[in-house]
């Protein structure tokens, strides 16, 4: 008998080969890249303070599996206090607040390389939908309830949703991306998978980033 919690979220069987899959995956991935952030992390840190002093990494509370919170981790690509007021607000194409090394970092997702550390410790995945901030996930699932379904599963670095429609700059654009986010979730599969990493390979490359 599921509680009255469990019927906030899908309910999805999965097999045994993939979850061994996404197990490996995330291992391999996490420490492959770890690896190569800590080989650029010298090069990529002077950039960015020269560009624009301040803190390297920039860290913001986010919505992680089945509305676990939890401290994201990125390279900081807008200037030092872009919020100062506490106010949570949508990044937009051509944003003041970002920096010029910040739009190299965005346009090659460089920026979100620190997450790494997330799916290291288990509250990221690479593949899933991307986790929100508190605020932005209330105000969506104000709008429209099935938003807490993204949380059926745990966040992820990249996902289907991106690598079909890109970075959202507002609710409309979330809300619209959410069909993508409850396909994977409804279709999750090795092939799946595979054209995302393929995809996600090809948008890092064409540097399609904000």
């Amino acid at each position: 008998m599921h509680t009255k919690v469990e019927y906030n979220y899908l309910s999805i069987r999965l097999s045994q080969f993939y979850l061994i899959w996404r197990a490996i995956m995330d291992v391999t991935f996490g420490l492959g890249g770890l690896l190569f952030m800590c080989c650029a992390l010298p090069f990529l840190a002077l950039l960015i303070y020269l560009d624009s002093p301040g803190p390297i990494f920039y860290t913001q509370e986010r919505v992680g599996y089945r509305g676990q919170k939890f401290t994201v981790y990125k390279f900081r690509s807008m200037t030092n206090g872009a919020e100062r007021k506490g106010q949570a607000l949508w990044a937009v194409k051509g944003d003041p607040r970002v920096t010029r090394i910040g739009r190299f970092l965005r346009a090659s997702h460089l920026d979100e390389l620190p997450q790494v550390l997330n799916i290291l410790r288990g509250e990221m995945s690479l593949i899933g939908p991307r986790p929100e901030r508190p605020a932005y996930a209330a105000e969506l699932e104000a709008i429209n309830p099935l938003y807490r379904h993204r949380l059926s599963v745990k966040p992820g670095l990249t996902g289907w949703a991106q690598v079909n429609y890109g970075y959202g700059t507002t609710s409309k654009d979330e809300l619209e991306k959410l069909e993508f986010d409850l396909y994977y979730i409804q279709h999750q599969s090795f092939l799946l998978d595979m054209r995302i990493l393929l995809r996600t390979v090809r948008e890092v490359v064409l540097c399609h980033g904000i």
